[in-house]
């Protein structure tokens, strides 16, 4: 069982993605974060760098994504592939950010990997305001994203929005996650799991 969790920068999906491994006993799958050649140039220059940041991060979540449809055992991702390519490399070139030639080269590349990639079982979308998301981003302290601009956020919020609602067609389930501390209140990570186990399993419905 292959199971995403999508949401903004700063929405909590790496936090949530561990705390489901460990309650159900899945696999975590982690987004390349932290060992990405390019991800400080890019928030200096992100004209410059979107094309490499945005290859490098396809190519990971591909590599994912067969790793996981072979993977005898569930697995509990952190960001999808296609959220990277609908909200941030599309922001990317909407923003002009990223040029035509490169962003048709980079789509045609998606599409072809599409072909041999299966949707998840289910996807689990954190969906939290600006503030929220500021707010979380200022606690974690990465200093690549503290000159992060409250537009660009905006900007991703309302792409994902589009991209959930509109494009997305498997099946979902949406955290308001604004009104949620799943963290620090049990109660609250319970209201997740029951919502995820009545999709998969068919429970508390």
């Amino acid at each position: 069982m292959h199971i995403v969790i999508a949401g903004n920068i700063g929405s909590g999906k790496t936090t949530l993605t561990g705390m489901l491994a460990k309650h159900y006993g899945w696999e975590a799958r982690y987004e390349a974060v932290t060992n990405n050649p390019y991800l400080e140039d890019y928030y200096k220059d992100i004209a410059r760098w979107s094309f490499n940041l945005e290859v490098f991060f396809l190519k990971e979540r591909f590599k994912d994504v067969m790793q996981i449809a072979q993977a005898d055992h569930s697995v509990v991702q952190d960001r999808s592939i296609m959220e990277g390519v609908y909200v941030f490399t599309a922001g990317n070139h909407d923003m002009g950010n990223l040029s035509d030639r490169d962003y048709e080269t980079y789509i045609s590349l998606f599409e072809q990997m599409m072909d041999v990639v299966k949707q998840p079982d289910l996807m689990v979308y954190l969906r939290a305001s600006v503030p929220h998301l500021v707010a979380n981003i200022q606690k974690r302290g990465r200093d690549y994203e503290q000159s992060m601009k409250i537009d660009y956020l905006t900007e991703l919020n309302e792409r994902y929005e589009d991209f959930v609602m509109n494009k997305y067609k498997g099946p979902k389930i949406i955290i308001d996650k604004d009104e949620l501390d799943f963290l620090n209140n049990p109660k609250d990570f319970i209201k997740i799991t029951n919502a995820i186990d009545a999709r998969l399993f068919g429970l508390f419905g």
